[in-house]
């Protein structure tokens, strides 16, 4: 079993900029690919990004190309999200998400998911 959990959410201005760090503990060995997924109220969860965790190939939502960056790092079974030029649009919570396969899954019918990180922008 994988637990995952993030850290590093927060309130934030419009233009600015946060980074989100999950770290994976317990069968790290069978995860294949991390990413983020995103929930804002009333809304369902949707898909942000996701990396590979051999590879590092990287894929993201359009709605966010250009502005976020997913890595991780192998040593410290650690997987991040920095998130620049934010907008109010991003408020959300975010969530970690693991899968023994790659690609992920961009359904939300994941393996591994962490307790989420609020993320808050003002306008």
């Amino acid at each position: 079993q994988v637990l995952l959990v993030e850290s590093g959410g927060g309130l934030v201005q419009a233009g600015g900029s946060l980074r989100l760090s999950c770290a994976a503990s317990g069968g790290t060995g069978s995860i294949h690919g991390m990413g983020w997924f995103r929930q804002a109220p009333g809304k369902e969860r949707e898909f942000v990004a996701a990396i590979s965790w051999s590879g590092g190939i990287k894929y993201y939502a359009d709605s966010v190309k250009g502005r976020f960056t997913i890595s991780r790092d192998n040593a410290k079974n650690t997987g991040y999200l920095q998130m620049n030029s934010l907008k109010p649009e991003d408020t959300a919570v975010y969530y970690c998400s693991a899968d023994r396969q790659w690609p992920m899954r961009r359904d939300g019918m994941n393996d591994y998911w962490g307790q989420g990180a609020q993320v808050t922008v003002s306008s």
